[in-house]
């Protein structure tokens, strides 16, 4: 497969069925442990794959595009390159339904950080590919927009967006933005903040992997 990853198989599978599959994607400079540490966690009828991004950082850090910061002291990115990354994440999706035949209309993704606009990236524009998907502590890029997809293919689409109201690193205003841009499009969504930084919390946690659970229970 295009991506190297981690997998956890499903040690709860639905009888007579296809695994629905999960994907984790991480943040820049980090790798596909990262979010595998909490692989056991999440619910056992899921097949998690957690891929490393294509971009070599060194010291075991990896990025899905390059980030920088601008004068204003905002993280800034390629356009170009964000557009790559995302077709890469398509193609490993593809790649991974057929290779662990999963069930093509239960894939679900989870990012964080850069992971997360990831996330919202493959989501918002092939809401044909992606049943549900969680963005924690991340944003939607502003070159995302003319590419969401036109609204009866987004009917089924559902999304969790968590931030942490101290994040330091990316402002919990974009996480606010990114709802408020769901809400205009009329995407079903749920809005979380937790008084935390740039991470993950307990209750973060128990939030995202309710709402992943719920996603299953109702199919």
């Amino acid at each position: 497969m295009s991506l190297p990853h981690l997998k956890r198989p499903p040690a709860n599978p639905l009888p007579s069925a296809k695994p629905p599959l999960l994907v984790l994607l991480h943040g820049y400079g980090s790798n596909e442990a990262d979010l595998f540490s909490f692989a056991d966690i999440l619910d056992e009828r899921f097949l998690v794959l957690s891929p490393r991004a294509p971009q070599t950082l060194g010291q075991g850090g990896y990025a899905w595009f390059d980030l920088g910061f601008g004068p204003d002291g905002n993280l800034t990115h390629s356009p170009q390159q964000v557009l790559d990354a995302r077709d890469q994440l398509i193609a490993f999706i593809h790649e991974a339904i057929e290779a662990y035949d999963t069930d093509a209309q239960q894939v679900y993704l989870l990012g964080f950080s850069q992971g997360a606009m990831m996330s919202a990236l493959v989501a918002l524009s092939e809401p044909t590919l992606i049943a549900g998907a969680v963005m924690m502590s991340g944003l939607i890029p502003d070159e995302m927009q003319p590419l969401i997809a036109p609204p009866e293919q987004r009917k089924t689409l559902r999304l969790f967006v968590g931030h942490g109201t101290h994040d330091e690193v990316v402002p919990v205003a974009k996480g606010r933005a990114a709802a408020t841009l769901l809400t205009a499009l009329n995407i079903a969504h749920e809005y979380h903040e937790y008084p935390i930084g740039h991470h993950f919390s307990e209750e973060a946690l128990d939030d995202i992997t309710g709402w992943l659970s719920v996603r299953l229970d109702n199919q």
